[in-house]
């Protein structure tokens, strides 16, 4: 407790959070994958397809591909290949604005969409095993191709309140994001080494968790640490979040399934 009570004394000490339009750098600075923060036997997991507990997964979200589901009985391999090669890249330009709708939509949503229009099927739980396991799956394809989310033209306006949410302090803890992640990568924080915040890996297997979770997971289990009132899953605010997140992390390989400890 003293260990994380010091950490957050030395955010404080960063400086307040820049407020409303008062960005003094909007760009970041060269992002660096959460990987490289891992200690070595915790990494050489991530790198090991045997071994990565993150397979589990994307095995089960292969099954879940070419399953038929709903009223139409179509699977997601009917339209987009057995193999799942449809999709190849579409990870790595996620979330981003559906140009029918004009909504902010992340992987799990457009899951979730397809499932509802086009399979007649319920939609899936945020943060359930087949939710998670379809998203895994998906985002495998895109393994190892940069991440390159688009924040200009109409996803301009999630941009801008992702950013604000980011720079935001919350919680009793009264701290931002930027505050650990931008001030303080490469600090511990108990057993943990903080990092740039980057979200190429997800979703993730967390040792923490002995699970799969999402961005929004991580984005909640932020939120909690600083003693604030969480968002909802696939509410507007981590869907903003999300894009101004993914948007600094632009250029990095996606790592999905990526380990954490």
């Amino acid at each position: 407790m003293r260990a994380f009570l010091a950490l957050c004394l030395m955010a404080s000490m960063t400086g307040p959070a820049p407020a409303g339009d008062d960005w003094s750098d909007p760009t970041p600075r060269p992002p660096v994958s959460g990987a490289e923060y891992l200690e070595p036997s915790t990494r050489s997991l991530q790198e090991d397809d045997f071994q990565n507990p993150g397979f589990f997964a994307l095995e089960a979200g292969q099954r879940l591909w070419s399953e038929p589901a709903g009223a139409a009985g179509a699977s997601c391999a009917a339209c987009h290949g057995a193999d799942g090669s449809g999709l190849v890249g579409v990870a790595a330009r996620l979330p981003a604005v559906d140009s029918g709708t004009g909504s902010l939509m992340n992987l799990e949503g457009h899951i979730n969409r397809c499932r509802t229009e086009r399979m007649q099927a319920r939609p899936l739980e945020p943060e359930s095993d087949d939710l998670l396991a379809l998203a895994t799956f998906v985002s495998h394809q895109s393994r190892g191709m940069p991440m390159s989310v688009a924040v200009d033209g109409p996803a301009a306006p999630f941009f801008e309140a992702g950013r604000a949410l980011y720079f935001e302090r919350r919680g009793q803890l009264d701290l931002a994001c930027t505050q650990c992640h931008d001030a303080l990568p490469g600090e511990k924080l108990r057993g943990d080494t903080i990092s740039q915040g980057h979200v190429n890996g997800f979703p993730i297997y967390r040792i923490k968790w002995t699970s799969m979770g999402s961005r929004h997971r991580m984005f909640e289990w932020c939120n909690t640490s600083l003693r604030a009132e969480p968002f909802a899953y696939g509410g507007a605010e981590y869907l903003a979040l999300e894009l101004y997140v993914a948007w600094r992390g632009n250029g990095l390989p996606i790592e999905t399934p990526a380990v954490r400890r």
